[in-house]
């Protein structure tokens, strides 16, 4: 894995299929040789304050923000073979000038809006927000990439549950049944219960990123998420038999990246054990006797 670098100077730990970095996302990108890189899904901070443990979600201004996500945008489609994918999400309010920068630059292959609900409590002086968007991109239009959609067809209802006939076809026979999932992607957030939470403030699920590893890449593939956070992208790239490059700023994080790649399992003494802290204190399960909607 250490092949993929010109220089290894900063932090990191590596197996044959794996390695984790902690370091600056930028300086660490701008040591990857180019065209390494089979699929890359980014994450980044929104600029929205979130607490990250390091105070790397703040910048001054939008621009300074957009300055600094063309910056690493530009170094990810370097490190990207010419055959690549590059997922990116965002805000709502950062994702059109992200958008109209890849048009201009590059090429938006989908616009996915992943969908969850939510039972926490919402704004009741506007629409609360219950989707962040998701850019599917490439090089260039006229670029071959991979699209892998027997490994993520869903079920498709008109075939499969109410068998209707597709009289469009010579001779008419049954629709489909399965098909390829639209642009509009339903899965629910982490929530403490679940096996899959980590000590990180905005976790994606798995399964987004099954998706998505699945569609767009094929086995022994390096997959790259240059801000790791809980490293969700790598584990599940290492499931699917593909390899893993993880990149992380806070050593908190970066620990997590260790264990859940199964680089290490102690680090400086200090065993790398799964411990569950809650993200809120917000009490989602407290007694509601005599609850009533609100007038």
């Amino acid at each position: 894995m250490q092949t993929v670098f010109s220089k290894l100077d900063f932090p990191c730990q590596a197996s044959a299929s794996a390695l984790v970095a902690c370091g600056d996302s930028l300086r660490i990108l701008r040591a990857i040789k180019d065209k390494q890189v089979d699929l890359i899904f980014a994450d980044p901070p929104y600029n929205l304050g979130k607490d990250f443990g390091n105070s790397s979600d703040s910048w001054e201004n939008t621009t300074d923000y957009l300055t600094w996500c063309y910056e690493w945008i530009d170094e990810s489609f370097r490190v990207l073979k010419d055959s690549g994918t590059f997922y990116i999400m965002n805000s709502t309010q950062n994702i059109p000038y992200i958008d109209v920068y890849l048009q201009k630059n590059y090429n938006v292959l989908a616009r996915i809006v992943w969908y969850y609900d939510s039972s926490g409590v919402q704004s009741k002086k506007c629409f609360g927000s219950l989707y962040e968007p998701i850019l599917m991109t490439n090089k260039h239009p006229k670029q071959s990439y991979t699209f892998n959609w027997q490994d993520i067809a869903v079920e498709a209802k008109t075939g499969a549950q109410r068998q209707l006939i597709d009289y469009r076809r010579t001779p008419p026979r049954l629709y489909n049944t399965a098909k390829v999932p639209g642009n509009v992607w339903e899965f629910p957030r982490v929530r403490y219960k679940m096996a899959e939470y980590e000590n990180h403030p905005t976790q994606k699920p798995e399964k987004l990123l099954e998706r998505i590893i699945l569609t767009s890449s094929n086995p022994n593939d390096l997959v790259l998420d240059p801000f790791a956070g809980s490293f969700t992208t790598a584990a599940v790239a290492l499931a699917q038999g593909r390899r893993a490059l993880g990149i992380e700023l806070n050593p908190e994080f970066y620990k997590i990246g260790l264990r859940r790649t199964n680089i290490m399992q102690e680090i400086d003494g200090e065993v790398l054990t799964k411990t569950k802290v809650r993200k809120t204190t917000n009490k989602s399960k407290a007694d509601h006797t005599g609850w009533q909607l609100p007038r």
